[in-house]
């Protein structure tokens, strides 16, 4: 059993696509937000119920996160055990700095988190429309992590593919991260009663966005093959943090 979701919501043609190409691997689950709720990153909801609604054979929409979806649907709900989490087809590239803020990356941090083996999938585009060419990638790396491959137990896969056709596609490679220059400033604006509201500025453009990063693959159309460690400490920098914190140690007077 594939557990899908995303954070366009579960009417988004690339869940929608997704689901099509993935039934011809395993039985498809698909718990997926009621409504848009791209940017949400891993946020659980925790301070009101949530309600999900019976779509369609094994469809759900849950009025919440991405991250609400994967761990309702792998709690045990539903009363199936799904062996892989695949999030996607986002609408647009979840690369570098992106996958701080993706809800499509954090329902695969959600469903790993949960000890299930996932991988988050997008096409990259403002206006992408080559589907079909990332279900079609999705469903090999699929296939991959259910027959092949396990993945260690602290890794999540994050996808990123051309808006190419299938054809077109020059292969796969295994990348870093790359990351981009600060965000725009935030726009300060009026709603129509007068009062102030804010959007928040657009993401930066590319900064390290050299070869063997994410944005240098897809730019060379090549899918993009990140593995992303859901282990956030800096290892490397710990005996130099050790290092300061002991030449000027704190005392109970300080404070």
């Amino acid at each position: 059993m594939i557990l899908i979701s995303n954070d366009d919501g579960y009417r988004a043609r690339g869940i929608q696509v997704l689901a099509e190409h993935l039934r011809t691997v395993d039985q498809v689950l698909m718990v997926a937000p009621e409504a848009d709720r791209s940017g949400a990153s891993n946020a659980l909801t925790i301070l009101h119920p949530l309600r999900a609604r019976h779509v369609a054979e094994g469809v759900y929409a849950i009025d919440g996160t991405p991250s609400d979806c994967v761990h309702i649907a792998l709690g045990g709900v539903f009363e199936v055990e799904p062996t892989v989490v695949v999030s996607g087809i986002n609408h647009g590239s979840n690369m570098g700095d992106d996958v701080i803020y993706s809800g499509t990356v954090a329902a695969a941090v959600e469903a790993r988190h949960l000890d299930t083996p996932s991988m988050a999938v997008s096409l990259v585009g403002r206006n992408a429309n080559h589907f079909e060419t990332a279900a079609r990638v999705a469903a090999h790396l699929t296939r991959q992590l259910l027959c092949a491959h396990q993945l260690a137990p602290q890794l999540i896969l994050n996808v990123n593919v051309p808006d190419l056709p299938w054809e077109e596609l020059r292969g796969v490679r295994v990348t870093r991260l790359g990351n981009r220059h600060a965000s725009e400033r935030v726009v300060v604006d009026k709603d129509p009663r007068g009062e102030t509201i804010f959007w928040i500025g657009s993401a930066g453009p590319e900064a390290d966005s050299g070869p063997g990063t994410d944005f240098h693959a897809v730019r060379s159309g090549y899918v993009s093959v990140t593995p992303l460690g859901l282990d956030m400490t800096d290892h490397t920098a710990m005996q130099e943090i050790e290092g300061w914190l002991q030449g000027a140690p704190m005392s109970p007077e300080q404070g």
